[in-house]
C-alpha cells in the first residue's frame, strides 16, 4: 500500500516536472518568436512606431497604404510586403495582429475589416470621431471575438501610471485642482495637412485634447459635468478650454495649435504632483508631499506600447486591460459633448 503511494507520489511528480518543461519552452518560444505585424498607413506615426518596434521582438510584414510611392518606400525601409489593397495585407497567415495609422475618419473601416478576417487591431488614437463610430467598434470586436485597443501609449507607460498610483493611494491627499496644458503650433503646418483638414476632422480637440481628456478620466473617471468653450477657424477647432467637473475639484485642460505649452499639476490638500514638460510622453512625474520630494523616472514610448499589445493577444485576451472599451468610449463621449458645446459639426456629418 505505501509501496503504491510512493509510486503514484513519484509518476505525479514526474508528470508535473514534464508539464512544467513543456509550459517554459512554450512560452520561451513564444518569447523568442518575433510579433509579425501588418502596417495600414505608412505617414509620419507609422515610421515613428517602426523605427522603434522593429529594434525590439517585432517585424512588419506587410503594409497597405493609398499612396503607392510611400507606401513602397516604407516597405523597403522596413522589410515589408507592399499591397495595393487591405485585404491582401492583412489575410496573411504571417500576420498576427493589425497596426491601423491612418487619419481618424478612415479608423472604423479598415479596423472592422480587419477585425472580421479575425485579426487583432491596434488602432491609433481617436478610433474614430464619435461615441457611435466606438460602438461600431466595440461591437464588431465582441461579435468577432477579436482583440482591439486603442492605441493611446501614454497608458501603457510606466509613467503614468506610476501617478495613477500616487493619486490612487492617497499621497497627495484630497485632490483641490488639476490643470493641464497642451499646445503646439499646428496652425503653421502645411494647408493640406490632416490636423488642419474638416474633412479628416483635423483641429486640437481629436488630435491633442484627448490626451488631457484620457489622463483626467483615467485618474478620476467619468466627470459629473462638462463645460467647453473654443475657437473655430476654418471648419476646426484651433483651441477649447474644457473644464472637467468632479464632486470637490475641477480638471481645467487648454488646448491649442496657435502656442507652444505642455504640462500637468495635480494639486491635494497635502501635496502636489507634477509633469513638468511632455506630460503626454513623460519621462519623469514628480510627487511633493510632507514626505519630501520623490521623482519617478520612465519612458513612454512606442515598443513599450506595441510589447504589451502583442503580449495581451498572445494571452488570448479579447480587450486590454491598459485601455479597456469603455475608456475609448467615455473619453469619445466627453469629446462629443464638447463638441457639441462648441457647435463644431464636420463636413461629413452634415
Amino acid at each position: 500500500m505505501l509501496y503504491m503511494a510512493m509510486q503514484n507520489s513519484f509518476y505525479f511528480a514526474l508528470c508535473m516536472c514534464l508539464w512544467y518543461y513543456i509550459f517554459r519552452n512554450i512560452k520561451g518560444a513564444y518569447a523568442m518568436q518575433k510579433f509579425r505585424w501588418a502596417y495600414i498607413g505608412n505617414g509620419s506615426i507609422a515610421n515613428s512606431t517602426a523605427r522603434e518596434i522593429v529594434k525590439g521582438n517585432h517585424i512588419i510584414t506587410s503594409v497597405y497604404g493609398r499612396n503607392s510611392e510611400k507606401a513602397n518606400a516604407f516597405a523597403e525601409k522596413y522589410g515589408a510586403q507592399v499591397y495595393n489593397d487591405l485585404d491582401s495585407a492583412v489575410n496573411r497567415d504571417d500576420v498576427d495582429a493589425v497596426y491601423i495609422a491612418t487619419p481618424h475618419t478612415a479608423h472604423v473601416n479598415y479596423a472592422v475589416r480587419a477585425m472580421e478576417r479575425g485579426k487583432p487591431v491596434l488602432c491609433e488614437k481617436p478610433v474614430g470621431v464619435s461615441v457611435k463610430d466606438v460602438d461600431t467598434l466595440i461591437h464588431t470586436a465582441e461579435k468577432t471575438n477579436t482583440y482591439f485597443c486603442e492605441a493611446m501609449w501614454t497608458w501603457f507607460s510606466g509613467v503614468a501610471l506610476t501617478v495613477k498610483k500616487w493619486v490612487k493611494n492617497n499621497e497627495i491627499g484630497k485632490i483641490k485642482s488639476v490643470v493641464i496644458n497642451y499646445a503646439f503650433p499646428g496652425i503653421l503646418m502645411p494647408k493640406n495637412s490632416r490636423v488642419l483638414m474638416p474633412e479628416t476632422a483635423g483641429g486640437a480637440l481629436l488630435d491633442i485634447g484627448i490626451y488631457p481628456i484620457t489622463y483626467c478620466y483615467n485618474l478620476f473617471g467619468y466627470p459629473k459635468n462638462i463645460k467647453c468653450k473654443g475657437k473655430l477657424k476654418d471648419g476646426i477647432d484651433i483651441s477649447e478650454k474644457v473644464i472637467l467637473e468632479y464632486d470637490d475639484f475641477y480638471c481645467t485642460l487648454n488646448m491649442s495649435l496657435c502656442r507652444v505649452k505642455e504640462n500637468c499639476i495635480i494639486k491635494g490638500d497635502r501635496g502636489t504632483i507634477s509633469l513638468p514638460v511632455f506630460f503626454h510622453m513623460a519621462s519623469k512625474a514628480i510627487l511633493k508631499n510632507e514626505k519630501g520630494k520623490q521623482v519617478f523616472n520612465g519612458k513612454t514610448d512606442y515598443l513599450t506600447e506595441f510589447n504589451l499589445v502583442s503580449e495581451e493577444i498572445r494571452e488570448g485576451r479579447k480587450e486590454s486591460a491598459y485601455i479597456p472599451f469603455s475608456a475609448t468610449r467615455d473619453c469619445m463621449k466627453i469629446m462629443d459633448e464638447c463638441r457639441t458645446q462648441m457647435g463644431l459639426v464636420y463636413p461629413f456629418e452634415k
